[in-house]
């Protein structure tokens, strides 16, 4: 009997000590110190990979894409649209049309709030909860002023979740469109996002999901998902800035009219009317940020090679770490975000000392965290605080970067309390 053929499975990386040397911005000193960049909730580093894809862009390729003829524009447009093909398996969409490229998650939401937003009409409403980043919140309430319809905001609990028990009684017949990030900037809070976008699908309404905190740490699926609409962006994976993707069902992106009007969006152009192109071009007027998403083709294929469950235990345990020394050793420390199911995300307060100077402090320790309110004031409002301080893990962090926060911490506490 012959042997049944196995497929080849590539062996993922787990081993974060050694992948942390592919970022080569962690290798500098800042003010005399190794970096420990905490700040991957704002923006994560790039690897040589990615790096050295958007730079051979530049060198040998760089020519606009989709149009040309000649070898540079020919090579061009297989690396934008190889680009392409790598986000759709890495989200498992089930086809390039459902892949636009926008500048990121911000776009891709304003997109969809400009265009399908048009179906909106007075008596309408638009779901979000009260974690959202402002990207998730300004798109919808301009829609809900040009169209009448309503904008509804579900509440968040003392410990940062979502209060499921009112997001259901906020969901009914009027609701048309329920937006709801993934995973919290803010707070780190992971919304049960498959449980709610079958909720919504029972009443009728159109999911989108704000995935910009959840892509670099966990595997995507939007067909296991069953979002309508799913975003993110490219500086939160490892990639360039000014990338992102909107994943949309093709039904709906087919329905939806144009966002932009401009080169490579139309078919033909009269003065009496033009006709407009296949998905998912219909949606990317003007020429592209060609480099930009040749980098963002890298990153997929370095997270591919990722152990994401490795990912996964092993920023949680810097987490954990964190949490419980802040707590322990930090006099006047209070985290707020405290959700039982949680990203590598630890934001939190010391009594007596504003964030920006912790955060200007612990610089000085050539520790990178974010100081403010994150894009997300009504997460501040709710709970009483103006600003937080916000140290956010990815897998190329480590104990040591940890521990050296810790330093910086009690080192702000000395000169403020002497």
């Amino acid at each position: 009997m012959m042997a049944t053929a196995q497929r080849h499975v590539p062996q993922l990386k787990r081993d974060f000590a050694a992948l942390r040397k592919d970022f080569p911005a962690l290798q500098q000193l800042v003010h005399g110190k190794p970096l420990a960049y905490l700040d991957n909730a704002a923006s994560s580093q790039s690897p040589v990979a990615v790096l050295d894809a958007m730079a051979e862009q530049q060198r040998r390729n760089h020519s606009n894409v989709h149009r040309g003829v000649h070898q540079l524009s020919e090579r061009s447009t297989a690396a934008f649209e190889g680009a392409r093909e790598k986000v759709r398996r890495f989200i498992n969409a089930s086809s390039v049309a459902e892949v636009v490229f926008t500048r990121g998650t911000t776009e891709s939401i304003n997109l969809v709030a400009a265009s399908f937003g048009q179906g909106l009409k007075s008596g309408d409403e638009v779901l979000i909860t009260a974690l959202e980043h402002h990207s998730n919140i300004v798109p919808w309430q301009l829609l809900c002023e040009r169209s009448g319809a309503r904008l509804v905001v579900a509440p968040i609990l003392d410990d940062g979740s979502l209060d499921l028990a009112a997001f259901d009684a906020l969901l009914g017949a009027r609701t048309k469109i329920v937006a709801v990030a993934h995973v919290s900037n803010a707070l780190g809070t992971v919304n049960p996002v498959a449980d709610l976008i079958d909720k919504a699908h029972r009443v009728g309404a159109v999911v989108l999901v704000d995935g910009a905190q959840a892509v670099p740490h966990t595997r995507v699926d939007v067909q296991a998902l069953d979002c309508d609409f799913y975003a993110f962006s490219g500086h939160k994976m490892f990639g360039p800035t000014g990338t992102g993707v909107l994943y949309g069902k093709r039904a709906l992106l087919e329905a939806m009219p144009p966002y932009q009007g401009g080169g490579d969006m139309i078919l033909t152009v009269s003065f009496e009317r033009s006709t407009y192109n296949a998905l998912p071009y219909k949606f990317e007027a003007g020429t592209p940020n060609i480099t930009g998403v040749v980098g963002l083709g890298a990153a997929v294929d370095y997270l591919e090679g990722i152990d994401f469950a490795s990912v996964a235990a092993h920023e949680h345990a810097l987490l954990e770490r964190a949490s419980q020394r802040v707590l322990r050793e930090v006099e006047g420390a209070r985290l707020i975000g405290t959700a039982p199911n949680k990203a590598s995300v630890l934001s939190f307060v010391v009594d007596g000392i504003h964030a920006h100077d912790l955060g200007t402090i612990v610089d000085s320790e050539g520790v990178a965290i974010r100081t403010g309110h994150h894009c997300a004031m009504p997460v501040m409002e709710r709970f009483g605080v103006a600003a937080t301080a916000r140290a956010s893990f990815a897998f190329y962090n480590n104990d040591d970067d940890v521990d050296r926060l810790i330093v910086g911490l009690l080192k702000a506490v000395e000169i403020f309390r002497g």
